[in-house]
């Protein structure tokens, strides 16, 4: 009864019975049919049964090999020794052959197995907790250990993109799977019920309220799911794709819809997302424009179209192929300014008809589409970045605080004016997105140069002022982290900078406010660094 007459150098395993228990029936008939044609048996369970008899396809139902019915409304079906046995019997053990001819058992060679939509139900977030736990499926993944663990006289497919490869191998090896062919889909195997169980366990933390707790658990699993294979990565020798977060309903650019344009690359994504994560932090209408992940202008208006002029008017040469993040809708208006420029991509909560027929013939040009944000977006056990280093990786909360009226602190003579207070605001905002050492000079309206990643602040200040385009002369100024001399604060008085607004916490900050003082400007400490690295 357990003779493999087809074992050769290839480790081939004779399949004669198969079990399918499939909630995605997609492929499932042709498959069933190829196994129809090579005289394999089929058990089955439920609706999988009733499609494959719909097609003709005999099959045997689980019950009539367990004798016991379905029951407790499907949840218990495959669970039985029959069904366990046949499976996890290894065929060249004397002992396991003669334990499963005792007792009228016949072994199972393929099994064919997809998992309850667990992650589709709960992706959605309109499911119900009642809705999540009848979603959890747990013959199917009792089935696919078994199967998997047993690899070397049984295969194991969970994936229908595989349906036609094994349905091309077992026509040509005439009814048998080779030994490779069945470790890779144990190996498959594994890896999908692990992830499945890794959703279920971060979807009931969310529930139960512990994964804020456990923000930095002492494993971390990550939920992750494949959304494309990118052309290449940073440079086109390395390989690249671009994953998102299975459980999160945040609107992100790992979901974002892409309306037009080119392919995305791995440097589109990462500025996208920056100037995503750039605009959703105004309520009033922005503009960003991001290069390299930096900005390069940002701009606030009453209208769209008028936030977006001041942005690019702010740096339009570095403005030049970048990257535009906007928090409206894009209307015929900004649409028009749009087509007059060279860019990259642009992400947007919505476009206006008109606006697109403005666009369309910008062909190369990227339009992303990401849905509209809540007024107030709180992300708890998701609100962590990762960042890898060799061997490892730096999990971090994301720098979501923001400034406290009640915290500030007016460390100079001069209180700064209502009209620089605004400013200071503004520049605060932009200068938590660039990267360190940071400077940001601006009026309350936009940015006017920006000073990045630089390795002393005072260079950072001094770039600030050779970047702007317009005048400094009556521009704030916003410093990621402490002065650590006093010559940052000269160079922006020398640039005409009135108001300085920084985290304060250096052993000079006297010296600072010393120099402020000097030159009649207004500083400002937050107590809050932010650093971006």
């Amino acid at each position: 009864m357990m003779s493999n007459e087809c074992t050769d150098d290839k480790g081939l395993v004779q399949v004669r019975r198969a079990l399918i228990s499939v909630s995605d029936k997609a492929g499932l008939v042709e498959l069933a049919s190829t196994l129809h044609s090579l005289s394999i048996q089929i058990i089955s369970t439920g609706g999988t049964a009733r499609v494959l008899r719909e097609s003709d396809i005999p099959v045997v139902d689980v019950a009539d090999i367990t004798g016991f019915p379905e029951m407790l409304d499907g949840r218990v079906k495959t669970l039985h020794p029959r069904i366990h046995a046949g499976i996890l019997a290894r065929r060249r053990n004397p002992e396991h052959r003669r334990r499963l001819e005792e007792l009228g058992i016949s072994p199972i060679d393929l099994v064919i197995i997809n998992l309850y939509p667990f992650e589709a139900t709960v992706s959605e977030g309109t499911a119900t907790l009642e809705d999540a736990i009848e979603q959890i499926d747990i013959g199917g993944p009792s089935l696919i250990r078994a199967a998997a663990k047993n690899f070397e006289d049984v295969a194991i497919v969970v994936d229908p993109t595989d349906y036609a490869i094994v349905g091309t191998e077992l026509r040509q090896e005439r009814g048998c799977l080779s030994r490779s062919r069945r470790l890779h889909f144990a190996t498959k195997a594994f890896a999908r019920v692990a992830r499945y169980d890794a959703l279920v366990t971060a979807y009931l933390e969310r529930q139960c309220g512990e994964a804020k707790q456990s923000i930095l658990p002492g494993s971390l699993d990550l939920h992750l799911v494949k959304v494309k294979q990118l052309r290449y990565g940073e440079n086109p020798h390395q390989r690249a794709a671009l994953y998102r977060d299975a459980l999160s309903h945040e609107p992100s650019v790992a979901g974002a819809r892409q309306l037009q344009g080119k392919e995305l690359s791995f440097n589109n994504f990462l500025d996208l997302d920056a100037a995503f994560a750039l605009a959703i932090a105004f309520d009033e209408p922005v503009a960003v424009v991001v290069k390299h992940t930096n900005p390069c202008g940002v701009g606030i208006g009453s209208r769209l179209s008028e936030a977006y002029r001041r942005a690019m008017a702010a740096d339009p040469i570095s403005a030049f192929g970048g990257v535009f993040g906007l928090n409206r809708p894009v209307d015929i208006e900004t649409a028009r300014e749009l087509a007059a420029t060279f860019m990259e991509a642009v992400i947007a909560p919505g476009y206006h008809e008109a606006a697109l027929d403005i666009l369309k013939d910008k062909k190369a040009l990227r339009l992303l589409l990401i849905d509209p944000w809540p007024a107030a977006i709180s992300p708890d056990y998701a609100a962590i970045e990762l960042r890898p280093i060799a061997n490892g990786l730096l999990v971090q909360e994301r720098d979501q605080i923001d400034l406290d009226p009640g915290t500030l602190r007016v460390m100079t003579r001069r209180q700064p004016t209502d009209a620089e207070t605004r400013a200071l605001r503004f520049a605060w905002k932009v200068a938590k997105y660039v990267k360190s050492n940071a400077i940001v000079l601006s009026n309350e309206h936009a940015t006017v140069g920006i000073g990045a990643g630089q390795m002393s602040r005072v260079d950072a200040c001094r770039l600030a002022v050779r970047k702007a385009v317009s005048s400094t002369e009556g521009t704030v100024l916003a410093s990621d982290a402490f002065f650590p001399f006093r010559d940052g604060v000269d160079a922006a008085a020398e640039a005409g900078v009135t108001a300085i607004i920084q985290p304060g916490g250096s052993i000079r900050d006297a010296e600072a406010i010393q120099a402020a003082d000097e030159a009649g400007m207004a500083m400002v400490f937050t107590g809050i660094r932010h650093f971006r690295h």
